[in-house]
């Protein structure tokens, strides 16, 4: 699996990934986004920001990128990230399909991004992403699966995918939702010809929402490997909207509420990759102090009564509005 080289690397960082949902297109859920990118949100200011990202984050140890065929231009931004440096070649790569972007580069659409997990969505999006990324692509997720995707029984479908792994792709899924965990163990049970057929799950993780952690925990002994995002829960937990506790804690570690945000996420031992969201250099720089905090039982103790019950977590998610 191209994450050993994630799991053999030195660098603390190696073990958070950079995920491109906020750059790749002009509009996001994530609180505080108008002033990270302001009113320049043109194609060609959006694929130099996320050049910018991406040089910064390679420089600091991250090897994990993060794409979605829903996340606008994101695959085409980081193509061309790619084939403009072709000494790089100790990255992983991750994309999902499942979400077909149809916000048409706006910010205000009526419908930003529309679900559809059957096989006709796999193999036109599977074409569309090896005609960006190619030989590149390390890593292929469904997008958002939650216990009633027909993904999770399509054997049509898992029969394809399992041709795709066949052939050195690595599959996965990725979940969002209060049942989560659900759906990660109903993911774990699907096979093809008695083997497994997913080796990472994606899931929302953070300290507001920790549900499924059981779960991940299950699919990291299965021998799949975790990677957490939204682990600043949209926002939520940066300044200046971040609960009192977690401003407390990090004003004692001298660091960012995303810097102990994100470090509360690393410690879990389940926990492989963690991705930061970040828009701005300034604001990646802040998330890859994470590996340095050391909490204890105390400030553990204070962060983990932040924890809010899952359904009023998503709903809430539900009502944050496109930036």
């Amino acid at each position: 699996m191209p994450f050993a080289r994630l799991a053999n690397a030195t660098t603390p960082t190696c073990h958070i990934g950079l995920g491109l949902a906020a750059v790749g297109r002009p509009g996001y859920i994530n609180l505080g986004r108008d002033e990270d990118l302001g009113e320049s949100r043109s194609v060609d200011a959006l694929r130099d920001r996320t050049h910018e990202l991406l040089d910064a984050a390679y420089a600091q140890g991250v090897r994990y990128f993060d794409v979605a065929r829903s996340y606008g231009r994101s695959e085409e931004f980081l193509a061309d990230w790619l084939n403009a440096r072709p000494d790089i070649d100790d990255v992983v790569i991750g994309s999902k399909w499942g979400y077909t972007y149809t916000a048409d580069w706006t910010a205000d659409a009526e419908t930003h991004e529309v679900k559809d997990h059957g096989l006709a969505t796999y193999e036109r999006q599977r074409a569309e992403t090896d005609a960006l990324l190619g030989d590149r692509l390390d890593l292929y997720q469904i997008h958002s699966v939650t216990p009633d995707s027909p993904a999770l029984t399509d054997k049509d479908l898992h029969a394809r995918l399992a041709e795709a792994a066949a052939q050195g792709l690595t599959v996965g899924f990725s979940t969002s939702g209060p049942a989560q965990a659900d759906a990660i163990r109903a993911a774990l049970a699907v096979t093809v010809d008695g083997e497994p057929l997913f080796r990472t799950v994606q899931s929302t993780y953070n300290v507001l929402e920790t549900s499924a952690a059981p779960a991940l925990a299950e699919a990291h002994d299965a021998g799949l490997t975790v990677i957490v995002k939204e682990g600043m829960a949209n926002g939520r937990l940066a300044e200046p909207y971040a609960p009192d506790a977690l401003k407390a804690v990090a004003a004692q570690a001298s660091l960012g509420t995303d810097a102990v945000a994100l470090a509360l996420v690393l410690r879990q031992p389940w926990a492989g990759v963690v991705l930061s969201g970040a828009a701005t250099v300034v604001q990646l720089a802040s998330n890859l102090h994470a590996p340095v905090v050391d909490l204890d039982e105390d400030q553990l103790t204070r962060l983990a009564d932040l924890t809010e019950e899952p359904g009023a977590y998503w709903e809430r998610r539900g009502r944050l509005p496109w930036h």
